[in-house]
Parts: structure tokens; C-alpha cells; sequence
């Protein structure tokens, strides 16, 4: 009989005894780990080689992590919390449009600052006049989009290609700051140069927008140029969620406010300016690898933006053929993603989540179940005042002026 030490050993008649992978002896927790514990022999297999470091190699400086994720992993609420989130928001009122009230002589341009700070803040802001009127002019922009294509004709007054030219401009900079090559693996830094030409230009950019002929309205650069400036971002944190996006639609009622928008030109802003501001930010995003600013994960609605699934939702309303459900054909995605924005929206959170759709936005597949577009819509004009204009952690940072005033 053989009486060496792997004799005991059960053999598999179907595995040659070459092939089989022989039981490591268990090893000493000594630094140099040799030596068995039980016999004090040698081991079988030699301790692993350390593995190499940056500082002991030749390689300076060490090469980008080949996967570079678009999105930081959220911290996500807990789906009791959401669940009773979601139940609130089904019973509370669908948000009505409103006209814009305009400004008169005379004018008090001032800073706007900081004033909300609880929950008892936030909620005396959507209950005042100017939160409802602020709420009232989304629901207008939404309402002018109906049963519209992106592509649709609508007039353009001078604003309007104003406030193009300007975001062509903002378009233009990232071609000319492009992002430098290090290991982060979240947020260039480029991005704060670009972050910066911004804010130093941004009332330069103003007067752009404002008429030539009015003193007193150029004068309302000090008020808007904050709300513009926060709309693209935080240079700081390098990163972009729902809150900068409200900024940019309180810039557009801040034009609204006044005269310079008026409602004819609604449509123009939804399918004109705004789908031209997430082409910006989606190239910001893709180019600087911008984080989600105060993500809920996959329990949110996406990580970025909210108002592209409201105006896109409204497009789609009474549309003979796509239903909320169609979100899940591949072909009506290719087709049709470049004229609705909501579909544009699904497009590029396949394009940078992998996985289930299910799994990683839950949240967009329960509503693809609702019957009809109108209700989807309704749905998230009551999620976006509850998620959004009542939530501490995003109105925190919001403004609050002559135009917006805090009442």
C-alpha cells in the first residue's frame, strides 16, 4: 500500500490524478507563513509574491482605471420609505398652470440668498403665491408641449435665439477645455475650469439675453445671473442633479417674470432652449463625469433630471400609437427617441446604466404599467412639487429675491 500522504485521498476514476487540484496544507498566520501549523513542515505551495505597487515600480504616473463610471452608486431610500412617499403624492392634487405674473415699474433688483432651511420652509414656499405661480409656469411649459414632436415648427422671437446663441456658447467651451487624463475615477477636474469661464461671463451672458434699449432690465443681471450660474452644476462637488436643473427653470420665470418670455413662446422654450440645455448637460455629464448631486439611487426617478420626463409625458398624451409601455421596444426607441424627450430620457439611461432595466430604474418601469400618458403626466407634476420644490435637501440652495420673492 502507498504510504505516501495524499494516498488517503477518495480518487475520481474520471479525472486523471494529474489533473485534480491536490488539498492546500492549511497555513500559519506568522508574517512569513512557511511553515505548516499542525507538522511544521513546508507548505505546498510557496507564499504569493507581494503584490506590486505604484511606488515600487517604474510606471509614474499609473495608468486611468479602464472603467470610468458615469454615476457615483446612490444611497437609496428604503422602499417603506418610498412606498409611503409615492402614497402621499397619489392623493395630493395635480398642480394647475398659471399665467406669469410680470413685473412693473419700479424695479428693485437685488442678491437673492438663502432662506429655506426646514421643512416648514420649504412647504411656506410652495403654499405662497410665488411657489404657485413658479409650479404654474412648469405646468404652462408642459401644457404648450402637447402632442407636439421636438422637430414641430414654432416661432422663435429675439430672446429665445438669444438664449440659444448663449448655450451654443457654453457648448463651444467644453470643445475648447478638454478633460485631462489622471485616475480619478469620479469628476474631472476640467470640469471647475470650465465651471469657472462660466460664472466669470455669466453676466456678459446676461447682457446678451437682455434688451439693448432698457437700462432698468439690464440692471436685473445681479438677480438672475445666480440662478443661471447654479444651473449648470457644482464646481466644488462636480456634480449635477434636479436642484441645478430647478435653477435653470427659475431662470427661464425669472425672463418670464419679466416680459422677456412670454406664453406664445412656450412651446419654443420647451422644444427649442430646453432640449438645447440637456444636450449641454448630458455632453457635460458624458465629458467631465459629473457625479448625481443627492441621488435616491434606484428609488429615484433618474440621476440627473426630472423635468425632461414631465415635458416629454405631455408630448405623448392622446398619441395614437406609443403608450407608456412602448418604452420597452427597442425599435420604437431608435425611431422615435430624437423627436420625445421622455423616450430620449430612457435612451440614455440604457446608454449609461447596464443591467435590467428593472432592476437599476424600477421606478420608470412601474410607471411604464399606467394606462395612459395623461396620467403619467399628472403623476409626475405631483411627484416633481413633493420631490423636488418640498424637499429640504434641494431648496436648501434655492434663491430668493425681488423676482422670486420669499414671502
Amino acid at each position: 500500500m502507498d504510504s505516501s500522504p495524499h494516498a488517503s485521498r477518495t480518487e475520481n476514476p474520471c479525472i486523471p490524478p494529474q489533473l485534480e487540484t491536490p488539498t492546500p496544507l492549511p497555513l500559519t498566520t506568522t508574517a512569513s507563513a512557511t511553515t505548516c501549523c499542525k507538522c511544521g513542515g513546508p507548505t505546498t505551495y510557496p507564499p504569493a509574491p507581494p503584490h506590486p505597487t505604484w511606488s515600487s515600480t517604474d510606471i509614474s504616473p499609473p495608468p486611468p482605471p479602464t472603467y470610468r463610471p458615469i454615476r457615483f452608486p446612490a444611497i437609496n431610500i428604503s422602499p417603506e420609505t418610498a412606498a409611503q412617499s409615492q402614497q402621499a403624492i397619489i392623493l395630493a392634487p395635480v398642480p394647475r398652470s398659471q399665467k406669469v405674473v410680470p413685473l412693473s415699474h419700479p424695479y428693485h433688483f437685488r442678491n437673492p440668498v438663502k432662506k429655506i432651511t426646514s421643512p416648514a420652509d420649504a412647504h411656506r414656499f410652495v403654499d405662497s403665491d410665488s411657489g404657485i405661480n413658479f409650479i404654474g409656469f412648469i405646468v404652462a411649459l408642459s401644457e404648450s408641449i402637447r402632442g407636439h414632436k421636438i422637430s414641430d415648427p414654432c416661432p422663435q422671437s429675439a430672446t429665445i435665439a438669444a438664449i440659444l446663441s448663449v448655450l451654443d456658447t457654453l457648448l463651444r467651451w467644453i470643445d475648447e477645455i478638454p478633460p485631462t487624463s489622471n485616475s480619478s475615477r469620479y469628476g474631472n477636474i476640467s470640469y471647475r475650469v470650465w465651471h469657472s469661464r462660466m460664472s466669470e461671463n455669466a453676466v456678459d451672458l446676461m447682457i446678451k439675453i437682455l434688451p439693448n434699449d432698457n437700462d432698468d432690465l439690464r440692471s436685473a443681471t445681479v438677480e438672475i445671473s445666480p440662478y443661471f450660474a447654479d444651473s449648470f452644476g457644482n464646481s466644488s462637488r462636480i456634480d449635477y442633479g434636479t436642484g441645478h436643473e430647478m435653477n435653470f427653470a427659475a431662470w427661464l420665470y425669472c425672463l418670464a417674470r419679466l416680459g422677456l418670455i412670454r406664453e406664445e413662446d412656450y412651446h419654443a422654450v420647451v422644444s427649442r432652449v430646453f432640449v438645447k440645455y440637456l444636450e449641454l448637460m448630458r455632453k457635460l455629464q458624458l465629458t467631465y463625469c459629473l457625479e448625481p448631486a443627492g441621488s435616491h439611487g434606484v428609488w429615484g426617478l433618474d440621476d440627473y433630471h426630472f423635468l425632461p420626463f414631465v415635458f416629454g409625458s405631455s408630448q405623448l398624451i392622446d398619441h395614437k400609437y406609443m403608450k407608456p409601455k412602448s418604452i420597452h421596444n427597442e425599435d420604437i426607441l431608435e425611431n422615435f427617441s430624437g423627436e420625445y424627450l421622455y423616450l430620449s430620457c430612457i435612451v440614455f439611461i440604457k446608454k449609461v446604466k447596464k443591467g435590467l432595466f428593472a432592476e437599476h430604474s424600477p421606478l420608470l418601469d412601474d410607471i411604464s404599467g399606467v394606462p395612459t400618458w395623461n396620467k403619467v403626466n399628472s403623476g409626475l407634476l405631483k411627484m416633481y412639487k413633493a420631490e423636488i420644490l418640498e424637499k429640504v435637501p434641494i431648496m436648501q440652495h434655492f434663491l430668493f429675491g425681488w423676482i422670486i420673492e420669499w414671502e
